[in-house]
């Protein structure tokens, strides 16, 4: 049985464990995602998609 959970859910329980459980304050969590909304825009962005893609690939095993 395969299981399918998008990135931005695990990316979505990851922040709110970090709030719930850590301590890290709710502006501080707004503030990096609205610094992610910023680096979509910039020329980083292929580069970090390409990246966040392989890690992905490697993850599920389906890296060649």
């Amino acid at each position: 049985m395969t299981v399918s959970l998008p990135l931005v859910a695990v990316l979505g329980i990851i922040a709110w464990a970090a709030i719930k459980f850590l301590g890290i304050r709710l502006w501080v969590a707004v503030v990096i995602a609205l610094f992610g909304f910023y680096l979509a825009h910039t020329f980083l962005a292929p580069a970090i998609d390409d990246s966040t893609r392989n890690g992905v690939e490697i993850v599920n095993g389906t890296h060649t």
